[in-house]
């Protein structure tokens, strides 16, 4: 049995560690309920703009089409009406994959990596040429273990997070694309659900257009949208013109968002649950140290009573 005084400093180091947790916990959740005001006010604008950029490149697709269809056989090439509109076969991917730079978050970088790897092996496995723009230390240095393709680390992208980030962020992901060393652009991220709850969410950013459903929109609701008449002023071109650029960087800002938030919801529950644990910890040691403590009287008496009655011999 370990002595009482090794015990007796396995207790002070225990509650040491759970002061660190319990004030990791507080701070967590501070920041954590900045961090979902933002992205709770956010996440509107950024389906809106999702939507609109979708029924705008719909109605020039279908204007496109009707050209075309009234000059068959001239043998015209159609061209996108914006170049984040380029439509390619998906041979080459660049996924963009959000982690932090810090761990005592739980399982959340695990699953992101996890997920990531995941999806660039099985889509190396369909012959499509897949590379990484990592953002968080930690996903740098798990896939860098795993020597996945890189394209490129953006360091300090978390220290100051703001829409000037999200547009840095925005130009570098979009370079690939623009220059036509890759067919598609997809997000990978912890989408924010609660303080307990974040989903691992892969999202195409790129090509811009049409997805299957816009962001929170139901299938009902994409289809009476496809049906709906707008007039867009002063014209869909124009539109274009601001809305591509701006659906990059909200779309990007509302990742980095998310991310954040899933990592502080995962570390106050981590840090939560460590907390707990410290005190069952030190409930156990008090109980092993005050046992130890009695053992060690019995003995001493039991000396003393068997030296009594050895002087009385």
């Amino acid at each position: 049995m370990p002595s009482l005084k090794a015990i007796r400093n396995r207790i002070t180091s225990v509650k040491s560690t759970q002061k660190i947790t319990r004030a990791m916990k507080m701070v967590a959740g501070a920041r954590l309920n900045r961090a979902q005001t933002r992205i709770t006010e956010l996440r509107p604008y950024a389906v809106k703009v999702q939507e609109v950029l979708s029924q705008i490149t719909r109605e020039v697709e279908r204007a496109g089409a009707e050209v075309e269809a009234a000059r068959p056989g001239e043998g015209s090439i159609e061209k996108p009406a914006h170049p984040l509109l380029v439509r390619r076969p998906e041979q080459r991917v660049l996924m963009v994959v959000l982690t932090s730079d810090r761990g005592l978050c739980g399982a959340f970088n695990t699953n992101i990596n996890k997920r990531a790897e995941r999806e660039w092996r099985e889509r190396k496995d369909q012959g499509q040429d897949v590379q990484l723009m990592l953002i968080g230390r930690k996903g740098r240095d798990y896939f860098t273990r795993r020597g996945a393709p890189i394209l490129e680390y953006l360091p300090g992208v978390w220290d100051k997070l703001n829409l000037e980030s999200a547009k840095r962020v925005g130009t570098q992901v979009l370079q690939p694309f623009l220059r036509g060393d890759v067919d598609a652009i997809y997000l990978v991220y912890n989408e924010f659900k609660s303080a307990m709850t974040q989903n691992v969410t892969v999202e195409r950013l790129l090509p811009a257009g049409a997805p299957a459903a816009p962001l929170g929109a139901s299938e009902g609701t994409a289809q009476a949208e496809v049906a709906a008449e707008f007039l867009f002023e002063p014209n869909k071109e124009a539109l274009l013109e601001q809305l591509a650029p701006m659906y990059v960087e909200v779309s990007v800002l509302r990742a980095l968002y998310e991310s954040t938030a899933s990592e502080l919801g995962a570390r106050m529950t981590a840090m939560d649950s460590a907390t707990k644990n410290a005190t069952e910890m030190i409930d156990g040691l008090t109980l092993k140290f005050n046992k130890a403590r009695q053992a060690a009287i019995t003995k001493e008496l039991m000396e003393i009573i068997g030296g009594s009655e050895a002087l009385k011999d």
